[in-house]
């Protein structure tokens, strides 16, 4: 499987922001344990992170008829962007929403994602293992 991994805003802050909620690895861990897996389950994963919302967007509509499924966290464009949630819907390739902090335990903002209604699934709180666990979701068959 093609994996397209697309990441939100401040990501690539990981390890640096708010460790006691995102932990202490950096972004550039969390790529190499998300490729590492799908080497290992004879896949391939791309990377996009992005701070724009519209470059998020174009990310999706690139992905049609590329990827076989994106692994997305939207981050805080998970609680109002209906853009996002729109192109997710409008390409042909099934996406899994992955957050990395327990959501529902957090402001309570936080807990109403309105792009997991165009996901297949959604994953919280299960740090980086979330990915995997979502790409997991496809290679053994989800759809």
């Amino acid at each position: 499987m093609k994996f397209l991994i697309i990441n939100g805003p401040n990501l690539n802050l990981l390890g640096r922001r708010e460790p006691d909620i995102y932990g202490d690895q950096s972004y550039e861990a969390l790529c190499r344990m998300i490729r590492e897996h799908a080497e290992q389950n004879g896949s391939t994963a791309d990377f996009f992170q992005s701070n724009h919302e519209g470059a998020i967007i174009d990310a999706i509509h690139a992905a049609d008829g590329v990827y076989d499924a994106i692994i997305i966290n939207p981050a805080a464009y998970t609680h109002y962007s209906y853009a996002i949630l729109d192109a997710l819907k409008a390409v042909d390739v099934p996406a899994y929403e992955v957050h990395i902090s327990h959501i529902d335990e957090r402001e309570s903002f936080r807990a109403i994602s309105v792009t997991a209604p165009a996901c297949v699934g959604q994953l919280y709180g299960h740090g980086f293992d979330g990915y995997l666990m979502a790409m997991d979701y496809f290679l053994e068959g989800g759809k």
